[in-house]
């Protein structure tokens, strides 16, 4: 059996502001009634967050759940223990209108970091980043690809996208943090 291996091991550059592939993440997607509270503690027991309102990520001791769409959350989690997460969804699940996928190794997780992360981030998605809060996040695109981005903390923000545009997302968002290419929009 071969080894893990993330989308692309180790980038990183520093330009306009510092960008860093995550390395192996575990990513879940989870199907079902958000309503539910069953699906609820099923999340609080895999990653000791609640079930994210709209547009938000919720962080707990062991992951993280992010609000992809009104039926859909992403599951963030250590990459070695998602196949048992899925296993424990699964079980805690059993009987409700649910699934639960590890998506870990068709994903890409990227950092980006510094005051000029948000003028980077406009330049590719189509989002107004001007009060975007710590938690929140937007299913998007980045250029020409689906993308999900979201705001960890200051001027840490995170990109997630198919693992099969990785090195597409990774070069437009290098070219767009050039030195020189400065905005200054959001400040």
């Amino acid at each position: 059996m071969s080894e893990a291996v993330s989308a692309l091991p180790h980038a990183q550059y520093s330009g306009l502001v510092d960008l860093a592939e995550a390395g192996l993440t575990g990513m879940i997607t989870l199907r079902g009634d958000l309503a539910s509270p069953v699906l609820a503690e099923a999340v609080l027991a895999a990653t000791g967050a609640s079930v994210p309102e709209v547009r938000r990520i919720e962080a707990g001791e062991s992951g993280q759940a992010a609000w992809m769409s009104p039926d859909e959350l992403l599951l963030i989690v250590p990459y070695e223990g998602a196949a048992g997460v899925v296993e424990a969804l699964e079980t805690a699940l059993a009987g409700e209108f649910a699934t639960a996928a590890e998506v870990s190794d068709a994903r890409a997780f990227f950092r980006i970091t510094g005051p000029q992360a948000r003028d980077v981030l406009a330049k590719v998605c189509p989002v107004d980043f001007s009060d975007f809060a710590v938690g929140e996040l937007r299913r998007t695109r980045a250029a020409q690809v689906a993308a999900a981005v979201w705001r960890e903390e200051g001027d840490v923000w995170s990109l997630v996208c198919f693992r099969s545009v990785a090195q597409y997302v990774w070069d437009l968002l290098a070219t767009v943090s050039k030195p020189g290419g400065e905005v200054g929009f959001y400040r």
